[in-house]
């Protein structure tokens, strides 16, 4: 398990543009800073995965969520708060100024409330929301150890060391607006 001083020098590194690896409740994620384009770019091409499919943002609460979203009415909100923290990720609609690298360039973003500890401390660590996308080569199995990060993804800064929950798959991804399940987890 990644110690203090580790997550401590993970959101230093991806304070100053970095991007770092990670395990979340599936598999291990690669993150960045996600109002960093050069940033997002340099992971993006590190997968080898497009632009335009848009990126996940991990948070260790709701608060740090709020900027890059815009509420849905308090029903629709019920079962997004009701499912975090936990792995389930939702498609909220996007606020104003959101950049495209992050939406892919539609109305909505994709954000979840982690429930896995190491990834929350890193999001609290670096004060903000991390991008999530698994760590693998697009089209490619996810890592599940930092081992595998290594082998499957070099030019990764720094990989904090810590065991993947529980899930055997990636996150489901939600529509909230109309509950819809896009992606079964």
């Amino acid at each position: 398990m990644a110690s203090r001083f580790q997550i401590h020098n993970a959101a230093t590194l991806i304070q100053g543009g970095g991007i770092v690896a990670y395990p979340t409740e599936a598999v291990y994620g690669l993150g960045c800073d996600p109002l960093n384009g050069g940033a997002v770019q340099r992971l993006l091409e590190l997968k080898g995965r497009p632009a335009g499919k848009g990126l996940i943002l991990i948070a260790a609460d709701f608060d740090q969520l709020r900027p890059f979203i815009n509420e849905l009415a308090p029903e629709q909100m019920a079962a997004v708060h009701a499912s975090w923290p936990g792995p389930v990720t939702w498609l909220l609609p996007a606020a104003a100024g959101v950049p495209a690298w992050l939406t892919g360039g539609r109305s909505t973003l994709a954000v979840r409330v982690t429930a896995h500890p190491l990834a929350a401390a890193l999001c609290r660590a670096a004060a903000m929301p991390l991008v999530s996308t698994s760590a693998n080569r697009a089209g490619r199995p996810p890592a599940r150890s930092a081992l595998q990060v290594r082998l499957r993804c070099p030019g990764v800064d720094m990989i904090l060391p810590g065991a993947v929950g529980g899930a055997g798959r990636p996150t489901e991804i939600r529509d909230a607006r109309n509950g819809k399940l896009l992606r079964a987890g």
